[in-house]
């Protein structure tokens, strides 16, 4: 299971004519908004004809449904999707059939209702109602870690999402050389953000020397420059994409960093041909995700930068 996940709501659950009493409204609303704020994504169904609808005041939006949304808006976490039925919807029920017919066409982890419209669809796992949530089995299996192969395959699954959907996302492990046959998948995972556009901002963080004890080596600026450019620069300007690669004097854990999520990534980048392989990736707090993003930018002074360039230039 993916740490980011992305979610369909239908608009009643907005709606604060459908609680029966403000502190149910407020702790169903609170719910919802810590876990999609933290590991969820939002689709704005029929390319952004779902947002729209909240800026009609025929309905009485709660307040904190209103929040959310502004919250959504602002911290990017609302993917847009095509159109999938014919016609537009023009009630919830409408409104949940379009996301379950979007979901044939990409893969939703769960629709997101109230019970008049969850009993509905009954038949449909896919769809819970916001009060019985912790019944359906796509949003009580969620977790804040997964175990996964050390192969391109799995790790491309599991950071799908973040690869469509991030503005930005720094890949921070001490170790990774794309010279070395065991990182040699790794530009698979750079050259999976192409056709974005706008195109988001990617940057590579490692340590500036190769080995251990005495048997330590530090490459000079221009063999790192060669290094990353014989390996990265073709395929990155096929795709589109440029990657500014920072150089530090030392650090040990690996991370992805990004501003929709992140992940303490185990073992790092590497893959194996071992299927008995397996890593962790756990989930980062907001704040603890905040701190290394700010451990690595070179104003911080938490590390010595050494080198810092762009592919391809």
């Amino acid at each position: 299971m993916a740490l980011l996940s992305e979610y369909a709501l239908t608009p009643d659950v907005f709606d604060q004519s459908f609680y029966s009493t403000e502190e149910v409204a407020d702790i169903h609303l609170q719910h919802l908004k810590e876990a999609l704020l933290n590991e969820g994504l939002v689709r704005n169904l029929r390319d952004g004809e779902w947002l729209r609808l909240f800026s009609n005041n025929d309905r009485p939006w709660h307040i904190r449904g209103k929040e959310l949304l502004k919250k959504l808006v602002t911290q990017k976490r609302l993917n847009r999707c095509a159109s999938a039925l014919a016609t537009a919807p023009s009630s919830d029920e409408e409104w949940c059939r379009e996301a379950l017919e979007s979901h044939t066409m990409i893969p939703l982890r769960g629709i997101i209702s109230t019970p008049t419209i969850a009993d509905v669809f009954q038949g449909e796992q896919l769809v819970a109602s916001i009060n019985r949530l912790s019944s359906a089995h796509w949003w009580s299996g969620r977790s804040p870690s997964v175990r996964l192969s050390r192969n391109i395959t799995s790790y491309i699954d599991n950071l799908k999402l973040i690869l469509q959907c991030a503005n930005s996302i720094m890949f921070i492990d001490p170790h990774l050389d794309p010279t070395k046959p065991w990182y040699g998948d790794f530009i698979t995972i750079l050259t999976s953000m192409s056709g974005r556009s706008p195109a988001p901002l990617i940057e590579v963080h490692r340590v500036c020397y190769i080995g251990a004890g005495r048997s330590r080596r530090f490459p000079s600026e221009d063999d790192w420059k060669s290094c990353f450019r014989g390996a990265f620069s073709g395929p990155l300007r096929s795709a589109g994409l440029s990657v500014e690669i920072f150089i530090w004097d030392d650090f040990h854990d690996r991370h992805i960093i990004t501003d929709l999520i992140g992940i303490h990534a185990g073992n790092g980048f590497d893959t194996t041909t071992d299927p008995d392989d397996i890593t962790t990736w756990t989930r980062l707090g907001r704040s603890d995700r905040d701190d290394v993003q700010r451990e690595f930018d070179p104003a911080s002074g938490r590390h010595n930068l050494k080198y810092r360039f762009s592919i391809p230039t």
